[in-house]
């Protein structure tokens, strides 16, 4: 009687333990018939797109890359989120030194920040880009990168764009967010390489893209580490260390990810060698360059896109049309 006894309660909890594990099993909530890239229109460009993702990902195909290998790198500014009429990193800039100019005496015979701080903004024409990106990281001289941070965020996060009248980080391309999480979802890790400054990019990275800090490579200022009375913290300094862009993107990717990707999207000329360095491996690779052709939804402009846009076809590049391509161009 004992022994029947002993093995009921045996088979009991065995039943048991059986049912707790079909509970707890997760549901199956993957969606096999969603159409990929739905907020693109059906073109050249997403079938390419969606063949070269389905080609290295099957591990039955000659083509097929081992996910360690899914490298895919996307410039920020005029890529993922808009630049125009400013791009988003002088924006930020330009806040700053409007905030602080009242407790910067020293500032008000400086002609540059004199300027910005009346909203003259005609005398960033008078510098090139590198001096205008110099200038406006010195600014910055001095604070502690926490600081900056919290700044930034609360910038991107409040300031509205002069044109659509949202916080400047809701000015994104809702198909190449897409995008972004599309490459995600087929095990593709995805990094932001972009000339905008790293630390600004990296506050919102994973809010707006779903791209961890760690995954963004960008331009940056030298900083210091300041063990003393007043604490311990990382303290910005105004040269600049690194100007993320044309030929300094793949000396950036070699240092910050090192492996070339297999996939990347631009949209001007300052992405002209990252997309060159993606397609110069023996591998199957994809590159994307984002043309700016929309009027109404958003700007038409070439400048600054001429050479890439050229050379497209003879470099292999597809060029997306964001007035064909695009289904819409901002989240609503």
């Amino acid at each position: 009687m004992l022994k029947q006894l002993t093995l009921l309660i045996i088979l009991s909890v065995f039943l048991f333990s059986c049912q707790t594990t079909v509970e707890n099993k997760p549901a199956d909530n993957t969606d096999t018939t969603q159409e990929p890239l739905s907020l693109w229109n059906n073109s050249e460009v997403k079938t390419a797109i969606v063949e070269f993702v389905e080609k290295v990902t099957d591990e039955n195909s000659a083509d097929f890359v081992p996910v360690k290998e899914r490298i895919a790198v996307f410039d920020n500014d005029g890529t993922l989120w808009n630049e125009k009429p400013l791009y988003i990193p002088v924006e930020i800039e330009l806040a700053y030194i409007k905030k602080v100019f009242p407790e910067r005496p020293e500032w008000k015979d400086d002609r540059i920040y004199s300027a910005i701080a009346e909203d003259n903004l005609a005398v960033l024409k008078d510098l090139g880009t590198a001096e205008l990106a110099t200038k406006l990281f010195a600014a910055h001289k001095g604070q502690k990168e926490e600081d900056y941070k919290t700044f930034v965020y609360e910038t991107l996060s409040t300031v509205q764009h002069r044109k659509y009248n949202r916080p400047l980080k809701e000015v994104t391309y809702s198909p190449m967010v897409e995008l972004v999480g599309y490459l995600q979802a087929n095990n593709f890790n995805v990094y932001i390489v972009t000339g905008g400054e790293i630390t600004s990019v990296r506050t919102v990275s994973e809010e707006i893209y779903n791209i961890p800090k760690e995954n963004v490579v960008g331009s940056s200022v030298y900083c210091k580490y300041i063990s003393d009375d007043s604490g311990i913290y990382i303290e910005r300094e105004a040269e600049i260390s690194s100007n993320n862009d044309k030929q300094v993107k793949p000396v950036n990717i070699e240092l910050h990810i090192g492996r070339k990707p297999i996939f990347a999207a631009g949209n001007s000329d300052g992405d002209y060698q990252m997309m060159e360095y993606t397609l110069s491996g023996d591998g199957p690779s994809m590159a994307v360059l984002v043309h700016h052709d929309d009027e109404v939804r958003e700007y038409t402009y070439m400048h600054g896109t001429e050479n890439a846009i050229k050379d497209a076809a003879e470099k292999g590049w597809f060029v997306v049309s964001m007035k064909n391509d695009f289904k819409e161009i901002f989240a609503e």
